[in-house]
């Protein structure tokens, strides 16, 4: 016991900072690394993006327990959720909220009914040749999308309704993403935050080298 109060006097701050640092990331911000492409061109790998994780709730840390619902995710959002049915930790985009009848034909979204706006993407990437780059008008949020040369599988579902309390969400890559046309709806209570800038990125590729201009981007 005298060993720990001697620890205790002489790292106090230390260990007050640190514990500060753990409350803090665990319920307020945090940062992810992505290692997968599910959700390019928007999100690269070796991205490690900033996760709002009081965007909707209010959290006891170190637990999922919401103390306060903050808000709601919104069409076009992209949230970072703990995923049962994946067994892992997913970043997606959300698509279709509670309520919402969502159809796919030939990558071409339709929600209650409305097909969504598609235009060609300008790009300057050499490694995109093999793809498509398309801008998709979601709401009042345009963004890219990254299609497959010849369509895939998961390029059409039927018309389903979004239950409630769940989600729709797909990645931006969409022949390449386990979404919810893979795990189904998201739960509610699995989203525990929201992703909207890329802290710092590394080229996995190239030697894990800073990709500077992605630095601060906002997505």
């Amino acid at each position: 016991m005298s060993k720990l109060k001697q620890l205790w006097r002489n790292n106090r701050g230390l260990i007050v900072f640190i514990g500060i640092m753990l409350v803090f990331r665990s319920a307020v911000a945090d940062w992810n690394d992505v290692p997968s492409g599910s959700m390019q061109p928007t999100i690269e790998i070796g991205d490690r993006i900033l996760v709002n994780k009081m965007a909707y709730d209010l959290r006891l840390p170190f637990t999922t327990q919401s103390i306060v619902k903050l808000a709601d995710p919104k069409q076009g959002d992209i949230v970072i959720f703990a995923s049962e049915a994946a067994d892992n930790r997913l970043v997606k985009r959300v698509i279709g909220l509670p309520g919402d009848v969502v159809a796919m034909q030939q990558n071409v979204l339709s929600i209650n009914g409305k097909q969504l706006d598609y235009t060609a993407a300008e790009t300057a990437e050499a490694d995109v040749v093999s793809a498509v780059l398309l801008t998709e008008q979601l709401g009042n949020i345009a963004h890219p999308v990254k299609l497959a040369p010849s369509s895939s599988g998961l390029a059409n579902f039927a018309p389903v309704k979004v239950p409630a309390g769940h989600y729709l969400v797909l990645g931006d890559n969409r022949d390449n993403s386990a979404d919810s046309r893979v795990i189904g709806f998201v739960p509610r209570h699995e989203i525990v935050g929201r992703a909207g800038k890329v802290l710092f990125s590394l080229d996995y590729d190239n030697y894990y080298l800073p990709r500077r201009e992605r630095f601060l981007a906002s997505l």
